[in-house]
């Protein structure tokens, strides 16, 4: 399925399955609380832990999140990549997205077709396309019969390399989840600090 058919089923409230430079991603309208109760559903995700948000650029990223200075600094030097990066959020993210906590994590794929699908939507929900407990998925192949069946919309990129993204608050200078770049993101907050 093409990109703009991804966007469309993203507009019309369901979800899509779309490639990044780590894993399958599991993508709805990440401002829209009833789409992200639907991938909570589809993945079978406790409601406790939060996804994340993706966007196509920093900017944009901006639009939905309150970043500190050192944090948009962190931002711009990681992102696009295979990182998310925790900062407090604004006001226009449901509280489903997050858990009802401040912060939100942020993804900027550093992939072409994730970053074009990210241009013609909404921000998405930034979660694996797994089911909850089950591995990631780095082939539309492997995708769970109840993912797939569920989501509004697939799109193959082919095989992706399977690194989970470094999970980061750069403002409290902690690595939450080792992943791809965890050594140059862990020298950078120790050089700033």
């Amino acid at each position: 399925m093409g990109l703009d058919e991804a966007a469309a089923a993203v507009r019309d409230g369901d979800a899509a399955v779309y490639p990044t430079e780590t894993v399958y991603g599991l993508g709805a309208d990440a401002t829209d609380a009833d789409a992200v109760a639907g991938v909570f559903d589809l993945k079978g995700r406790p409601r406790d832990k939060p996804l994340s948000l993706g966007v196509p650029s920093v900017d944009a990223a901006l639009e939905y999140t309150r970043p500190t200075e050192r944090e948009a600094a962190f931002m711009r030097r990681f992102l696009p990549g295979p990182v998310t990066v925790v900062v407090e959020r604004r006001e226009t993210l449901p509280d489903n997205l997050t858990a009802g906590r401040e912060r939100v994590g942020v993804r900027i794929p550093d992939h072409e077709t994730a970053l074009a699908l990210l241009e013609r939507t909404p921000p998405l929900t930034a979660t694996s396309a797994n089911r909850s407990g089950a591995p990631s998925v780095t082939r539309v192949s492997d995708l769970d019969s109840r993912v797939r069946e569920g989501a509004g919309a697939v799109v193959d990129g082919g095989e992706t390399p399977g690194t989970e993204s470094t999970v980061v608050d750069p403002g409290k200078g902690v690595i939450h989840r080792r992943g791809a770049m965890a050594d140059d993101i862990e020298a950078w907050l120790q050089a700033e600090q």
